[in-house]
């Protein structure tokens, strides 16, 4: 017999994937330019030119030095690029040695549960959450938990998080800035999350483990600061990817951050390596190592997401939407016109509007609207949703 589990991940695809092969679909048979579609989180500004450039350079050298492995953690010159980096930009002191190349964030996050849970542990993230931390925590034998959403600011809830935590969490997931309502934690809720960890580690006797998880930390808005949580807590993993800020999402490269006070650090970073290994990411592309080197802290420009967030919200607020204003990434969070935010979704199709409904997302009554699209997609698309709105308000669908 296959696996159960997995035939049945396999044989039905995310709804964010769903909605977009449905866009594809809708596409064809339209036109491309009469369909809105929202669905992925795909960016859609250029890769800065330093990226082009170091590639071309790279490909003068050898073909040897660009296509052969590197060592399972990464190649040490790119790592301490990295390392040099992070201690610019965040007053830290980490060396090569913190450093571990991985292929995206979702190799990072999956690399570093496969290395901390075991069957029978528990995870808590925050709702609402990226949908691919379930199976992700699952696949380790481990149990998510989620925290439920603090409406309207959508902060964490600190006492309902507290009190959710036992003697079998193993791990936190936090995601800042959050995918999908776009919300920045403020220092003060890092604080007070970092107080509970550290209280709970102590009564129970074992390191409670904090996961962030960051490929949007680049995309912010209004000079709002984002938190480093390793200046917080103690036993923090940060995994990181270079799909946003860089737009590099096929290329797969990031990394994870392993810094040497966390608790248990002697074999904490062994099973990292370990779990790499169990899970196949035998090492990250080194041609593209390589171009991190150059491009650390380089990005595209990425004004351009603020000012379609600005237009998206500006013109949806005006026809009567309820948006969570986002503080970065490129999401809008957005009140469905009804509670059921699937059903809401499916009669948006009526006017090509491809949304995705939250409800995976463990928040319902509300859909993602990713505005890393053309401006003049969302321009566009103010009709559609006017309609949309107009159907609701007269036929109360």
């Amino acid at each position: 017999m296959i696996s159960q589990e997995c035939y049945e991940l396999g044989s039905k695809s995310s709804i964010i994937r769903e909605i977009f092969s449905y866009g594809l679909k809708r596409k064809a048979e339209v036109g491309e330019d009469r369909v809105y579609d929202f669905s992925l989180g795909n960016p859609s500004i250029p890769a800065p030119v330093s990226v082009k450039e170091a590639i071309l350079e790279l490909l003068k050298e050898p073909a040897e030095n660009l296509h052969a492995y590197s060592p399972a953690p990464g190649d040490p010159k790119v790592r301490a690029a990295i390392a040099e980096s992070l201690n610019r930009r965040f007053g830290e002191s980490f060396t090569a040695d913190h450093i571990f190349m991985t292929c995206g964030a979702a190799a990072s996050l999956s690399i570093c549960l496969k290395a901390l849970c075991n069957p029978g542990d528990e995870v808590i993230t925050f709702a609402p959450f990226f949908t691919e931390y379930r199976c992700w925590v699952e696949a380790t034998g481990a149990s998510l938990q989620v925290v439920p959403p603090r409406i309207p600011d959508f902060q964490i809830d600190t006492d309902v998080f507290e009190g959710m935590i036992r003697p079998k969490t193993k791990a936190v997931i936090v995601n800042t800035p959050n995918n999908p309502s776009g919300v920045v934690y403020s220092e003060e809720t890092v604080q007070r999350v970092s107080e509970i960890l550290r209280r709970k580690s102590e009564e129970y006797g074992a390191p409670i483990y904090l996961i962030t998880d960051e490929p949007y930390r680049e995309i912010v808005y209004d000079d709002i600061p984002v938190p480093y949580l390793t200046k917080y807590y103690e036993n923090t993993l940060v995994c990181y990817s270079y799909s946003k800020s860089l737009s590099l999402p096929g290329e797969r490269i990031g990394y994870i951050v392993i810094p040497d006070r966390i608790a248990d650090h002697e074999h904490v970073a062994p099973a990292i390596a370990g779990a790499a290994r169990v899970l196949g990411y035998v090492c990250a592309p080194i041609l593209f190592q390589k171009v991190i080197e150059r491009c650390v802290e380089d990005t595209g420009d990425l004004s351009a997401y603020r000012r379609n967030r600005d237009l998206l919200m500006g013109g949806l607020e005006k026809l009567g939407y309820t948006c969570v204003p986002p503080q970065g990434a490129f999401y809008l969070f957005v009140k469905a016109l009804e509670p059921d935010a699937v059903a809401f979704c499916e009669h948006a199709k009526k006017y090509d509007l491809l949304l995705v409904p939250s409800d995976d997302f463990g928040c319902p009554g509300y859909v993602r609207i990713a505005y890393c699209v053309s401006e003049k997609t969302i321009v566009n698309s103010m009709p559609a949703f006017e309609r949309l709105m107009e159907d609701y308000r007269t036929n109360a669908v």
